[in-house]
């Protein structure tokens, strides 16, 4: 190791020559290494984590470049994780790198994280996001978790000791899938926030200096529209169907890929649906503040912790769930669809959209 490369950082008191040695002795794994997962291999290579594998099976494609910033227009056409292997070994050539070209599966994902100490999810799929916590969990790794869409972002620190993991937050995948970069777009540079912030929460966990305070029990979001950030505190669930079984019990299932979408609907259209119940799920004080003629209210606070279909939910209605911009509500109509509920929309752009059309 050539400590003159990572002499600004080393020059940190909470880094220091013994946590660049833990950088250098430590293993990450990243699997999906487009939007997240480029600027996330890019900062741990970059700050000499000594092993980092890269598991993804898909191909550049021109679209991805405006934020999957690992790769250049002659990358188009090659495999992600091959191409990245080559970017990061120039990038630092004293790292080790290995690469996991395939699809990760229920048969194959606990042979590729076996050697590693943190997982790094970069991944846009949410099914897969539940296969990858599942084996994490099973086998007593720490994920490193993010997600964005749209201009909106999360992180959170899962499986480590005493802290929750993802189905502490949402116990089973709903039926529709959480829509990806391709279907419900994205600003590159929100990818990059989020992924770099992976970087970081994945470097505190290795160094583990006492003044860190990594995401363990904590989901992180913002808003980028806003630069609004919240700290939501996660409790472990003691009747979670993953972290609270013993890892031999823990079953793990392949993500489908044949999952149906909520349907969404703008605020022109949702006024042109005749008989639609509109439900608020934002927090109490957002409610106070204001809300759509005749909603109900619904916090997805309190949806998450119910396991029962809510009554306010008509029988036959369209359904339409809104929040300030529309990302919690999808995630609440997902919840719904999950509980057997039908006829459920999204409003696009929330209840932002809805004032500017008053």
């Amino acid at each position: 190791m050539t400590l003159n490369r990572y002499q600004r950082q080393i020059i940190l008191p909470e880094i220091g020559e013994l946590g660049q040695s833990k950088l250098s002795a430590a293993s990450v794994l990243c699997i999906g290494a487009g939007g997240l997962g480029s600027p996330a291999l890019l900062y741990l290579a970059a700050a000499g984590v000594g092993k980092i594998g890269i598991a993804d099976f898909d191909k550049v494609d021109e679209s991805n470049l405006q934020r999957q910033i690992l790769y250049t227009a002659q990358d188009v056409g090659k495999n992600k994780a091959e191409a990245a292997q080559l970017r990061l070994q120039s990038l630092n050539p004293d790292i080790r790198l290995e690469v996991f070209p395939e699809s990760l599966n229920k048969d194959n994902i606990e042979s590729s994280i076996k050697n590693y100490d943190i997982i790094v999810d970069g991944t846009d799929n949410f099914s897969t996001k539940f296969l990858i916590n599942d084996a994490v969990i099973k086998n007593r790794k720490i994920l490193v978790y993010g997600a964005i869409q749209g201009f909106d972002g999360q992180v959170s620190v899962f499986g480590a000791e005493h802290g929750p993991c993802y189905r502490c937050l949402y116990p089973s995948p709903p039926k529709a899938s959480v829509q990806n970069c391709a279907e419900a777009g994205v600003i590159g540079s929100v990818a990059g926030l989020v992924g770099v912030t992976q970087a970081m929460q994945t470097i505190q966990l290795i160094v583990g200096h006492e003044s860190f305070s990594p995401l363990i029990g904590k989901l992180w979001t913002i808003d980028t529209r806003t630069m609004e950030t919240s700290l939501r505190t996660l409790h472990k669930n003691p009747l979670c169907p993953v972290c609270s079984l013993p890892s031999e019990k823990i079953k793990l299932e392949s993500p489908s890929q044949n999952c149906t979408l909520i349907r969404e609907v703008t605020v022109q259209q949702a006024k042109q649906m005749k008989n639609a119940f509109f439900i608020d799920v934002r927090e109490q004080e957002e409610w106070d503040l204001g809300h759509i003629e005749g909603a109900a209210h619904l916090p997805l606070s309190s949806l998450i912790l119910s396991e029962e279909i809510p009554t306010v939910l008509p029988r036959d209605n369209a359904t339409i769930l809104y929040c300030r911009s529309g990302a919690r509500s999808l995630r609440a109509a997902q919840i719904l669809q999950a509980k057997g509920c039908v006829n459920l929309y999204n409003l696009v752009g929330g209840y932002i959209s809805w004032q500017d059309e008053e």
